[in-house]
């Protein structure tokens, strides 16, 4: 085995083991692992510019990145909403969210000045109603122990007619089945708009649905 073999096993064998605990402890993913959710092989795996475009960010649009962690998508998604659009990164812990300050202060992203950190949960999410255009999830979802819950808040900060966006992919310990989330994010009052990529990396957009809507299931 060469040493990049060596150096992803070694990673996914600790993020394996995380998950065991994370499962017996009910506490998040430690903010250590921001390195690698932030790195140049996450990037090789799931391509930001990709999950961005599946999830339909446009510019001028004001987005909700949930569960951001230390900022994998964040500063590609303050560049394609553009001045006339923002970007608010939202986590559940402080150790993650400095890890994205620290990105955002570095000098390529200087330049960046639509972005607004927030400490909060999925739960309570310290917003208005239909503030959001788009809400955008990444192997976020799955880390959610109330995940109804979570939705229902999504559901509330956006806009009618508005995005939710949750993307997926393999390598997360966590993974479902893209028949798993449609179903899971069906039941709170989403309606599938489109589902792209393939089985083990996939982003399904997803439409708040007014009160007398049906709701739509589409194959996986």
């Amino acid at each position: 085995m060469d040493a990049i073999g060596i150096v992803i096993g070694a990673i996914f064998s600790t993020l394996a083991l995380l998950r065991i605990i994370d499962k017996r402890h009910r506490s998040p993913v430690p903010p250590f692992v921001g390195r690698f959710l932030d790195s140049s092989l996450r990037r090789c795996v799931q391509g930001p510019a990709t999950v961005i475009r599946r999830s339909g960010v446009e510019h001028g649009m004001t987005v909700l990145d949930l569960g951001c962690g230390s900022g994998a998508f964040t500063t590609l998604l303050a560049r394609v909403v553009g001045e006339q659009g923002k970007v608010y990164a939202v986590d559940l812990q402080a150790g993650m969210l400095d890890q994205l300050k620290r990105k955002l202060a570095r000098a390529e992203n200087l330049g960046i000045n639509n972005v607004t950190i927030r400490l909060a949960s999925a739960y309570e999410l310290p917003f208005e109603d239909d503030f959001f255009d788009l809400v955008f999830m990444v192997a976020a979802l799955q880390e959610m122990f109330d995940r109804g819950r979570a939705l229902r808040e999504a559901r509330r900060v956006l806009k009618p007619g508005g995005i939710l966006a949750v993307s997926e992919f393999m390598p997360d310990t966590d993974y479902p089945l893209c028949s798993t989330t449609i179903g899971l994010v069906q039941q709170e009052g989403f309606v599938v708009e489109s589902n792209s990529g393939n089985p083990w990396n996939y982003t399904v957009k997803f439409r708040k649905s007014s009160p007398e809507q049906p709701l739509v299931s589409i194959p996986s």
